[in-house]
């Protein structure tokens, strides 16, 4: 498995035999395979509420689908003799109730995107997982360039973009119980997606003209999967390391910006740090939540 700071070097991939980026259903059997040596075991399923919803009842055994059921044994099985639990990956081709930050929706047409949920049990105690979305941002978007041959930047938080234009989103959060606590990843990357399937300001690799193997939907969704439970690892042995990788991929910092604050408020200014805790600092200001519109 390749590193995604190793991957950044390397050029877009070539089209395997018959990739036509055309919308077909995920191949379940070869995504299995792909991340199967990553530690993650996946389920496929043709429609969900939310993935992110779905897996935090499979992480508190509160299920009733039976789909559900096989991941919610699995993941309390794998860990019941002491053993790492395995990462537990659900994939929807179409979600009903998918979440974005700030509780925003996340609507995508089957076969156009990946909407994808993965369950994880972290070594790092939670006082350190507030740094957690941002690491999720820079594996997604360093993958993207290495992979898909797109110069990806993060919009803080984690917003990949490319061009200005949103390309993938991300939703992390915390299950406290049952104890140990699990943490879910979920993230919506727009891949075959057409101008008027997206919102404004959206793109997909599609639009931007990525390779033909970049929008085959399982090998990308592998590749993203590999490269981001390694870049976890790597975060987990070594914390401190996450913040300079960040800062090197965010187009945020040194822009005048727009902070459309939680309660209302606005405020405008030039950001010019992410600190030690994830905050944006704007004008000598830290912000630990805001909607940021980049003026220039």
């Amino acid at each position: 498995m390749t590193s995604p700071s190793e991957a950044s070097s390397a050029g877009p991939p070539v089209a395997p035999p018959g990739s036509s980026g055309q919308r077909g259903p995920m191949d379940v059997a070869r995504l299995t395979e792909l991340v199967s040596a990553a530690g993650l075991d996946v389920a496929v399923v043709s429609e969900i509420d939310s993935t992110n919803a779905a897996l935090a009842r499979a992480a508190r055994a509160v299920v009733a689908e039976p789909g559900l059921a096989e991941i919610s044994r699995r993941w309390h099985a794998s860990s019941a003799d002491g053993a790492a639990a395995r990462g537990q990956v659900l994939v929807a081709e179409r979600q009903t109730a998918g979440r974005g930050r700030l509780d925003r929706s996340w609507l995508s047409r089957p076969g156009a995107g990946l909407t994808v949920s993965l369950l994880l049990r972290p070594s790092l105690e939670t006082a350190r997982l507030g740094w957690l979305p941002m690491v999720v941002g820079t594996s997604l978007a360093a993958t993207v360039q290495s992979f898909a041959g797109q110069p990806a930047v993060l919009k803080w938080p984690n917003d990949v973009q490319v061009d200005g234009a949103k390309l993938a989103g991300i939703l992390t959060e915390l299950v406290p119980v049952p104890a140990p606590a699990s943490v879910i990843i979920g993230f919506g990357f727009n891949v075959l997606a057409e101008p008027d399937e997206l919102p404004e300001r959206s793109t997909s690799l599609l639009q931007l003209g990525a390779p033909a193997a970049a929008l085959d939907r399982t090998a990308l969704l592998g590749r993203l999967l590999g490269d981001l439970v390694t870049a976890l690892a790597a975060w987990e042995a070594d914390p401190g390391q996450a913040r300079a990788a960040y800062l090197a991929r965010c187009a945020t910092v040194g822009r005048q910006v727009r902070l459309m604050l939680p309660g209302g408020g606005v405020e405008t200014g030039t950001a010019t740090d992410v600190d030690p805790d994830g905050r944006l600092v704007v004008d000598g200001r830290a912000y630990s939540a805001a909607d940021v519109v980049h003026l220039r």
